[in-house]
């Protein structure tokens, strides 16, 4: 629960900026953006809730890359949902169920995500986790039947695939070029400095 409530926030520090998007890229109404509207430098992030890679990005190099870039004003940051099967699209449609928690329950999700993805009934473990983020079991019921969330997170990896040609997690679409891979920092920072 602490460690939960530590991911609030964070996620309450980090939400910030506008919804601008590259002149190539077609805007969501469920894109999560971090950053300046305006930074000079875009970056999407395709990645799936239960993938290990997708996991060791959010805890090992995002940290940094948001300090050094995203807290500083040079990129804008979008995070897209691609859920490689159905655990990871009941996960992140919890996500944007739970309003301007959204960083909050994808950092808890990715930390823990080894429990709750293997657990006996992982639906269960996920609503677990989203009791202690303040989102009761009906409410977590009633976001998982919402047809019209579920269509979005599809029309957007639908579109991901066909624009970027996402087909790994993670992805990273650096000022309209991808990249595919979990990137220590270092890594990330010099194809951030090269699209800058």
């Amino acid at each position: 629960m602490r460690k939960f409530l530590s991911s609030l926030a964070v996620a309450a520090l980090m939400l910030s900026g506008g919804t601008a998007f590259a002149a190539t890229d077609k805007s969501w109404g469920i894109d999560e953006v971090l950053g300046k509207a305006n930074a000079p430098i875009t970056v999407i992030e395709y990645s799936s809730l239960t993938c290990p890679h997708c996991a060791k990005f959010h805890s090992d190099t995002l940290p940094q890359v948001k300090k050094d870039w995203i807290d500083t004003g040079k990129v804008k940051y979008i995070v897209r949902d691609f859920p490689l099967d159905g655990l990871a699209q009941a996960a992140a449609m919890i996500s944007h169920c739970s309003g301007d928690r959204y960083f909050a329950f994808v950092d808890t999700f990715f930390h823990s995500q080894a429990n709750w993805e293997h657990a006996a009934n992982p639906v269960d473990a996920l609503k677990g986790i989203a009791r202690l983020g303040d989102m009761p079991a009906d409410e977590v019921d009633k976001c998982l039947q919402d047809r019209q969330l579920l269509n979005e997170i599809e029309a957007r990896k639908e579109d991901g695939e066909k624009v970027y040609s996402i087909d790994s997690t993670p992805t990273f679409v650096i000022n309209g070029k991808a990249v595919s891979g979990d990137k220590p920092y270092e890594e990330f920072a010099k194809l951030l400095k090269d699209a800058h």
